[in-house]
């Protein structure tokens, strides 16, 4: 699903606080600009994403010039792909820590093996995944 909706971007100290109006605890920070926008983006394809799996309504989107803001805070358009941002999050990689003896540490270290290569074959006969 493809989905537009107006955030509100409030400049701080340390970056910009954005919040999206239309989505009832749908917010987020960012260092800067370019760092609000992608958090904005983030936050507004999880949120969504969430909603969808509850099976809960998802909010009509506000006209932009709908959307009142203070002196200093501005407003942007935030597009959200749902279908293409679950693909990326299964797709994307995620850092594990585990513990290993010492002992098959350092030979494994000394056999140059790719730990990550080597767990994720693993995981896959483990689980009978066949690619």
């Amino acid at each position: 699903m493809k989905y537009v909706y107006t955030a509100v971007f409030t400049p701080e100290e340390n970056g910009y606080n954005v919040d999206f109006p239309d989505i009832p605890g749908c917010y987020t920070c960012g260092d800067d600009i370019a760092d609000a926008l992608h958090m904005a983006q983030d936050v507004l394809n999880l949120t969504l994403c969430d909603l969808e799996d509850d099976k809960k309504p998802i909010p009509p989107a506000s006209k932009q010039r709908d959307i009142q803001v203070k002196d200093e805070q501005f407003t942007s358009i935030i597009t959200a792909d749902t279908k293409a941002y679950r693909k990326f999050c299964e797709e994307r990689a995620v850092k594990k820590t585990l513990t290993l003896p010492g002992w098959l540490n350092a030979r494994a270290e000394r056999a140059n093996i790719n730990f990550s290569g080597i767990l994720q074959e693993a995981l896959k006969k483990h689980l009978h995944i066949q690619e």
